[in-house]
């Protein structure tokens, strides 16, 4: 006879887990599983708010102003790495030495970049994917495949552009990469950009538009016009564009007409690049 209780659990759990998928869960990353439903009981003998009058001890507590700022270390740390590195091999170093961003901890593999210096293009991404995430290479996935078809759209290979993201490994649940994790990665992408000296930076998406030329604007409002990108070490102003990123557009067929204007202003400024 068929345990009617047993196949309703195993009918919740199957669609509990569709759903989790549905929203973009694909992995756990606590060690072991919570009830977070539970309601939690108070300690035993709670820890006093306030010192009792017994106590004599006089411990100083710093106050917020003086309190070192944990996030400035990973970023200086940063900026010394990538400072050192003069060439891509180097560069992919240094970040395999570096220890300053918590993303690492959850990733598979760093995800550093695709192509060589003299690119002519330079597309920098938001982050790699859980495709990206397991071969080590930038735009491996859907978006990737789409990526290479918008190339194809102007007469450009995956050979003759170099790819990459803000931040070199993947978030957990493929989530937005967080301010500081941006940050803490801008000194290794600054250091790319420079390296590759590209005749024009593509910023794929919102957050990596806003990033790397300074903006507030949505994506929407970005696109379509030209901005200078230039640090202390890039011998000139790079003409960058922002574009589109293609995991929105495998989500908004819609936009794939707006992103094909995008792509013919990026080839008429890299074919007059090449007559001046």
């Amino acid at each position: 006879m068929v345990n009617q209780s047993n196949v309703s659990k195993k009918i919740q759990m199957r669609a509990s887990i569709e759903w989790h998928q549905l929203v973009g869960v694909n992995e756990a990353i606590a060690p072991t599983p919570q009830n977070r439903l539970a309601v939690k009981q108070p300690p035993a003998d709670p820890i006093p708010l306030q010192p009792s009058p017994s106590d004599h001890t006089h411990e100083v507590l710093a106050s917020p102003k003086t309190l070192p700022r944990s996030s400035d270390q990973p970023k200086k740390s940063a900026i010394e790495l990538a400072a050192t590195a003069n060439t891509l091999s180097a560069l992919r170093r240094s970040l395999e030495s570096f220890e300053g961003c918590t993303l690492m901890k959850t990733a598979t593999n760093l995800v550093f970049a695709d192509g060589q210096i003299g690119s002519k293009i330079l597309f920098i991404g938001e982050a790699p994917g859980a495709e990206e995430d397991r071969e080590g290479v930038p735009f491996v996935g859907p978006s990737g495949r789409l990526l290479d078809k918008m190339l194809a759209s102007i007469e450009l290979r995956r050979s003759d552009v170099m790819i990459s993201n803000l931040v070199f490994w993947r978030p957990p649940g493929n989530r937005t990469p967080t301010q500081q994790e941006a940050a803490i990665c801008m000194p290794f992408v600054e250091r790319l950009i420079e390296l590759v000296s590209p005749q024009i930076l593509v910023p794929l998406g919102g957050p990596a538009a806003k990033s790397l030329l300074g903006q507030t604007q949505g994506i929407g409002r970005l696109r379509g016009k030209w901005y200078n990108f230039e640090t202390s070490r890039t011998p000139y102003p790079i003409p960058s564009t922002p574009i589109f990123h293609p995991a929105y557009l495998l989500r908004t067929p819609m936009q794939k007409r707006t992103a094909w204007s995008d792509l013919r202003l990026i080839r008429n400024k890299l074919n007059s690049a090449q007559h001046t």
